[in-house]
């Protein structure tokens, strides 16, 4: 009769093996690791235990990257895991890691399967600066060069310290420009030495004179005057002879500098004065704005000569032109009364004549000078008073405007800013722009006379003056 105990482990009858555990498929456990002990839970399938596998094996991993200083996040044991011992691995990740030859650094970089995702926080970034160029006049805007610095090496010392003047005024005007920029090329011709193989009248025009031209032009656009001795020395240079022994070709150029600065400056400025002091009677009540050498010239003849006059200087910011033309008159003992342009209307009254002095004269007889002169002249005509302009033939071009807008210079925006006033932080103030262009144009309408060197001619008489003068140099 059947015992009804139940049967012990001795008596039990052997188990058949599961699928995982057939021939040839048997578990293989690490070298030096006993077996798991039995459990009581219930029975795992080969799904779970591969799945169990694995999350060991990616613990084991973890824990390794841990021990070795890695960030990485550890995966949870699955209930009635052990985690593996410090420095143990299994004999297949042992078997991976000496096949595959990788160092510590670079099992830092393995990516862990369940390892959570760094998401990068709000990068600072400085805020934006707001643009405070005036999108009407861009295309005027030019950085000046304030400073030697970065300067190429090719450029003279006269030229660096001459661009530096006229980037802060020290040297405004536009014959005084002009001259000084000759002086200037005259020191750099007088330096130059014709390299072997090379003619002075090819190579001292693009590898000498061209680097000087372009850091003045940085410093500040060129005048259309100093545009036109440029062109002029060009053609100087251009027609040197190749036989020429550099020495005596450099001193023929200097003496030509000369020749042009006393003929088309000198001379010039001491007909014009002579003529437009000539004008000048006994009474007048003289109107000019800003500063003007020409105009000023013409006042002193006047005064020299014994004619009693008053003068009305108005003047406007930032330069304040006018102040260095007063103070010179009251220096000689010229009766001068100075203004601001908010003053013009009041004054424009007991005027008798105006005289401007001149920037460029277009080609179509308009005037090109400092901002405000085309106020002064509409004002003038307004209250019927006659507009002389005193300007020479070096400053006629035979380009053509119509506004202000396509072609002038716009100065730094800084300069209208005044100390301890409402601007002093404009840069600050949102959709607050600041523009100071340099120069307006007057229409022909609203001049009278044009006093030259060779004449006293119309408006309409420039281009032909212009044309005529080209023709003489040729």
């Amino acid at each position: 009769m059947p015992s009804s105990d139940p049967p012990t482990a001795e008596s039990a009858p052997p188990q058949a093996p599961s699928p995982a555990q057939g021939k040839g498929n048997t578990a293989k456990q690490p070298k030096g690791k006993e077996p798991a002990a039995p459990t009581d839970g219930p029975k795992l399938s080969g799904a779970e235990l591969k799945k169990r596998a694995k999350e060991e094996k990616a613990a084991r991993r973890a824990e390794a990257l841990l021990a070795k200083g890695a960030a990485v996040p550890v995966v949870p044991l699955t209930p009635g895991q052990q985690p593996k011992a410090e420095g143990q691995k299994g004999a297949k990740g042992q078997r991976q890691h000496q096949r595959g030859g990788s160092t510590s650094v670079e099992l830092r970089n393995l990516p862990v399967r369940g390892a959570q995702k760094v998401v990068p926080g709000p990068i600072a970034t400085e805020p934006k600066k707001e643009d405070k160029t005036v999108e009407f006049f861009r295309h005027l805007y030019k950085t000046r060069t304030t400073s030697i610095a970065g300067a190429s090496k090719d450029v003279h010392p006269a030229v660096l310290a001459l661009g530096l003047q006229m980037s802060n005024y020290t040297i405004c005007g536009s014959c005084a420009r002009l001259v000084a920029t000759l002086q200037a090329f005259k020191r750099v011709i007088e330096s130059y030495t014709t390299p072997p193989q090379n003619s002075l009248s090819r190579h001292l025009t693009s590898h000498v004179l061209s680097p000087q031209i372009e850091y003045l032009s940085s410093c500040r656009p060129l005048s259309i005057s100093m545009g036109n001795a440029i062109r002029w020395l060009k053609l100087e240079v251009s027609k040197v002879d190749v036989s020429v022994p550099d020495a005596e070709a450099k001193k023929g150029l200097c003496d030509a500098i000369d020749v042009f600065i006393r003929e088309r400056v000198t001379f010039a400025d001491q007909v014009i004065a002579r003529s437009a002091a000539d004008k000048i009677k006994n009474g007048d009540v003289i109107m000019t704005y800003a500063k003007s050498s020409i105009v000023q010239r013409a006042l002193v003849t006047a005064h020299e000569e014994g004619k009693k006059f008053r003068v009305i200087i108005v003047d406007s910011r930032p330069l304040h032109e006018g102040k260095h033309l007063a103070a010179a008159l009251v220096k000689i003992g010229m009766d001068v009364k100075y203004c601001l342009i908010n003053g013009l209307s009041h004054n424009i009254q007991d005027v008798t004549k105006v005289l401007l002095g001149a920037h460029a004269m277009m080609s179509n007889g308009r005037l090109f000078s400092r901002i405000g002169t085309a106020l002064v002249a509409m004002e003038a005509n307004e209250a019927d008073k006659p507009v002389i302009v005193l300007c020479e033939t070096i400053k006629f071009t035979e380009r053509v405007a119509l506004d202000s807008i396509v072609h002038n210079e716009i100065a730094p925006s800084d300069e209208l800013v005044i100390p301890g006033g409402p601007l002093e932080n404009w840069g600050d103030i949102k959709k607050l722009q600041l523009c100071n262009p340099m120069y307006d144009v007057t229409p022909a309408d609203y001049i009278q006379m044009i006093v030259t060197e060779s004449g006293n001619v119309p408006p309409t008489s420039v281009p032909v003056l212009h044309r005529l003068g080209n023709e003489s140099q040729g």
